[in-house]
């Protein structure tokens, strides 16, 4: 994957991202819910996120790729505080690592399951 920085030095959160030719996979939302359903972590935006992280993880594998083939990530966050947006965007980014996808993090009112924070869906690319 090849990017460009498009609105200045931001760390990796504004990017544009060229892939070569393969299959793309486009995810639903990764939400903080554990294998019984249930939200997990009411109220705390780091520990949803990470469970988003792994959720998104494992629905990108099941599709032949990893968190190194993800070209797009948006992440939504249920919360007032631009600081909360923060949060999740740390936790989204470490768990990238030295891979930057374009991203988009984005403030909303409110999500699909009850005590919902964080929500992360992602395009990645499995290569041909």
């Amino acid at each position: 994957m090849s990017s460009v920085q498009i609105n200045g030095d931001q760390g990796g959160h504004t990017r544009s991202a060229t892939v070569p030719p393969g299959t793309l996979v486009f995810t639903a939302g990764a939400a903080p819910i554990d294998a019984d359903g249930q939200t997990v972590h009411p109220g705390d935006v780091s520990k949803q996120a990470a469970q988003c992280m792994v959720n998104l993880s494992a629905a990108v594998e099941e599709a032949g790729a990893s968190l190194d083939d993800v070209v797009k990530v948006t992440v939504f966050v249920a919360e007032n505080l631009q600081a909360d947006l923060s949060v999740a965007w740390d936790v989204v980014t470490e768990a990238f690592g030295d891979h930057k996808p374009a991203g988009s993090l984005l403030g909303v009112t409110v999500l699909a399951y009850d005590d919902q924070l964080v929500e992360i869906e992602a395009v990645a690319v499995v290569p041909a």
